[in-house]
């Protein structure tokens, strides 16, 4: 009989560093959502990889910058509750960009505690092999558990990142089934998804002033019937994502429609409202209502 090992893995960043796409890349499946712009990821995002004889529970944080508001707080709090009690923690940098003072400030902050870090150098497609060497050689003195190039985006080298993860794995319990790939909930796929589409359809000055809540999921026999409220900070921000003649809001409707049947199934029938909740990002009543939690 084959033993089985399992735990619990972190994986940690400046912004868009690329942590998204590598959970995505590691699961096989969407489980967070993706887009150019800085700070995407907002909540803990959970996923589960299954081998033969390997369970990860990967969570994806948000990623850590200097705070500008309350909502920018808690989540630098959620990412740092993140880096305790899991066998190992990936530190993923962005070799294209450039590896700055953030990346250097968080590497200090995780190697001074027990739990291996491993550190990720992600991107490597973009960037020649004397880069990638030059890179791996400045940070052998920081005395990471192991240093690991990949490409989330082509999936280079991540097998390789997994069989590096399965050595600091400490358990020998099957957490979820083998069938389970996410213990995100249903109302927050279906909301991240909406979000999304708005970040990926919209310009810069939208995103930040936008989260999305699922209000409602009724399950019938062929369809299902989701309602998702999508709140922001200013009327001209609400203008902006209806659209002319409400043609963004059906755009953006449309796209995160066909990726949710895609998820369920079966056909479904999505009904987005914008409502405008002015300074929400620092509004502790709507940040805890809208699933972001600080527990101080």
């Amino acid at each position: 009989m084959i033993k089985l090992k399992s735990g619990f893995v972190s994986i940690v960043g400046r912004p868009n560093v690329g942590k998204s796409t590598l959970i995505n890349c590691i699961i096989n499946r969407k489980i967070a959502i993706t887009s150019p712009v800085s700070g995407t990821t907002r909540n803990l995002i959970e996923g589960i990889y299954n081998d033969s004889d390997v369970q990860i529970i990967f969570v994806d944080t948000p990623g850590i910058s200097k705070p500008l508001n309350r909502l920018g707080k808690v989540l630098n709090k959620q990412a740092y509750s993140q880096m305790q009690d899991v066998d190992a923690i990936l530190l993923v940098v962005d070799i294209e960009s450039g590896i700055g003072k953030g990346d250097k400030y968080l590497m200090d902050q995780l190697l001074d505690n027990h739990i291996p870090v491993i550190l990720v150098i992600n991107k490597i497609d973009k960037v020649s092999n004397e880069t990638l060497i030059m890179a791996i050689n400045e940070f052998k003195d920081y005395h990471f558990a192991e240093i690991v190039p990949v490409s989330a985006l082509t999936n280079d080298n991540v097998a390789h990142l997994i069989r590096v993860i399965t050595k600091y794995l400490k358990d020998d319990v099957q957490y979820y089934d083998k069938g389970t790939w996410t213990s995100n909930s249903v109302p927050f796929m279906a909301s991240e998804l909406v979000r999304e589409k708005l970040l990926q359809n919209t310009n810069e000055e939208v995103p930040h002033a936008i989260t999305c809540h699922c209000t409602n999921i009724d399950y019938k026999k062929d369809i299902i019937n989701i309602n998702v409220d999508i709140i922001v900070d200013r009327q001209n921000i609400k203008k902006i994502i209806i659209g002319h003649n409400g043609e963004m809001l059906k755009k953006v409707g449309t796209l995160a429609r066909q990726d949710l049947e895609k998820m369920f199934g079966k056909k479904v029938y999505l009904e987005l409202y914008v409502k405008v909740i002015e300074n929400w990002k620092d509004k502790e009543r709507y940040l805890k209502e809208l699933g972001f939690f600080d527990n101080e």
